[in-house]
This record gives structure tokens, sequence and C-alpha cells, in this order.
């Protein structure tokens, strides 16, 4: 990588997993821990996710990605990357808030798997209750 040629920065969360991306201006190559997309994630539905940003933004094939996921699952890191990938974009150009805030790429999904309690059998579910 030469000197002046632009590295933006965009770190994105979901679950468990952190995903830490790494965007030059290229030819659209992601790699994601020194595989290729399609080595790395198993499912079609997993990478049209990951490639969703670009294509509301009409920026396919306009970036390279070099990513550094860890931590959760496969649907877990495809959404941190997501995440990432966002963040990396808005730090291209503001312009392409609007457009990825409305398709809710830019909000992190918060959801995580609540804690057993005590007393209890999960989360939530109880032992079978009895009168007597």
């Amino acid at each position: 990588m030469s000197a002046q040629q632009t590295q933006y920065l965009g770190t994105g969360r979901r679950k468990t997993s952190v995903a830490r991306a790494y965007m030059t201006p290229g030819t659209g190559v992601i790699t994601i821990n020194g595989k290729s997309l399609d080595e790395y994630l198993p499912m079609d539905t997993l990478k049209m996710v990951v490639r969703s940003p670009f294509e509301v933004t009409d920026t396919v094939n306009q970036y390279d990605v070099k990513l550094n996921v860890y931590g959760g699952g496969f649907n877990g890191q495809a959404g941190a990357i997501r995440h990432a990938i966002t963040r990396a974009l808005l730090n291209v150009s503001i312009d392409y808030r609007p457009a990825l805030k409305s398709a809710g790429f830019v909000t992190r999904d918060a959801r995580k798997k609540e804690r057993k309690k005590y007393g209890l059998k999960g989360a939530r579910k109880a032992p079978q209750f009895s009168k007597r």
C-alpha cells in the first residue's frame, strides 16, 4: 500500500461478534481473516448480508475490504461485518448516511442472549408448577 492511498476504518458489533474493517479504494475484493468471502462464509444469504451496504450505496466493486472478525457464530459475524463496512462507508462520505440509515444498517443491533436466572431452567423457562 502506497503512502498516499487512503484507508477507511470501521468497527461493527453484533451479539458477541466484533469485526474491524479496513477499506481501501480497489476492485471489490473482500477478505475475512485472510480468507476470501466465499471461503469464509458458508451460506449465500450471509454473503448477501455482507455485500448489502455496497449495493445500497451503489459502490459495488469500488472498495477492497480487509476484515478481522472474532467471537460468535456465522450469523453474528455477518451482522458485525455489515455494521463495520457501513461505518467505514460513512467515513468515506457522509452522503451515504441517508441510504444506509433507511436500510437500517447504521444502528447497532443490540439483541443479545438473555442470561439464565436462578430458580429457572433457562432465561425464562420455569420448572413445571403443581399445586400438590
